[in-house]
């Protein structure tokens, strides 16, 4: 398929489906004319690429990732790669932390406004 047909169908743009290809999550083969040929195979893996970038992970934490993955489409599960836990764990951490900053500047906003007086006019 063409890159515009694996663009709608995963939901991805064009320009981010190259880069992909080019910070090296899959390959393509080429056709004689030049043009990328995406097999039907890249729609599970851009999806789940996807998924995981908008979970908030790096491509680089991706591209660890990809290789340990395993099954079809919702069934997809992580299997045997030592490094896997290793980097989930750490982008956890990552995201539990901005959690905390989250709260603390949420918290302190409160507190802010709950210190305004309303203002009355006579």
């Amino acid at each position: 398929m063409k890159i515009g047909e694996l663009s709608k169908r995963t939901g991805v743009s064009q320009r981010m489906l190259r880069y992909y290809e080019e910070f090296g999550l899959f390959r393509t083969e080429r056709a004689a004319n030049g043009y990328r040929i995406y097999d039907s195979s890249l729609i599970n893996l851009v999806t789940h690429i996807k998924s995981l970038s908008s979970a908030g992970m790096k491509l680089d934490t991706i591209k660890v990732l990809l290789p340990c993955l395993r099954g079809e489409g919702s069934e997809l599960k992580f299997v045997g790669c030592n490094e896997v836990k290793a980097n989930l764990k750490a982008e956890l951490d990552a995201v539990n932390l901005q959690l905390e900053e989250l709260s603390e500047s949420r918290n302190k906003v409160a507190k802010y406004l709950g210190e305004l007086l309303p203002i009355e006019f006579n």
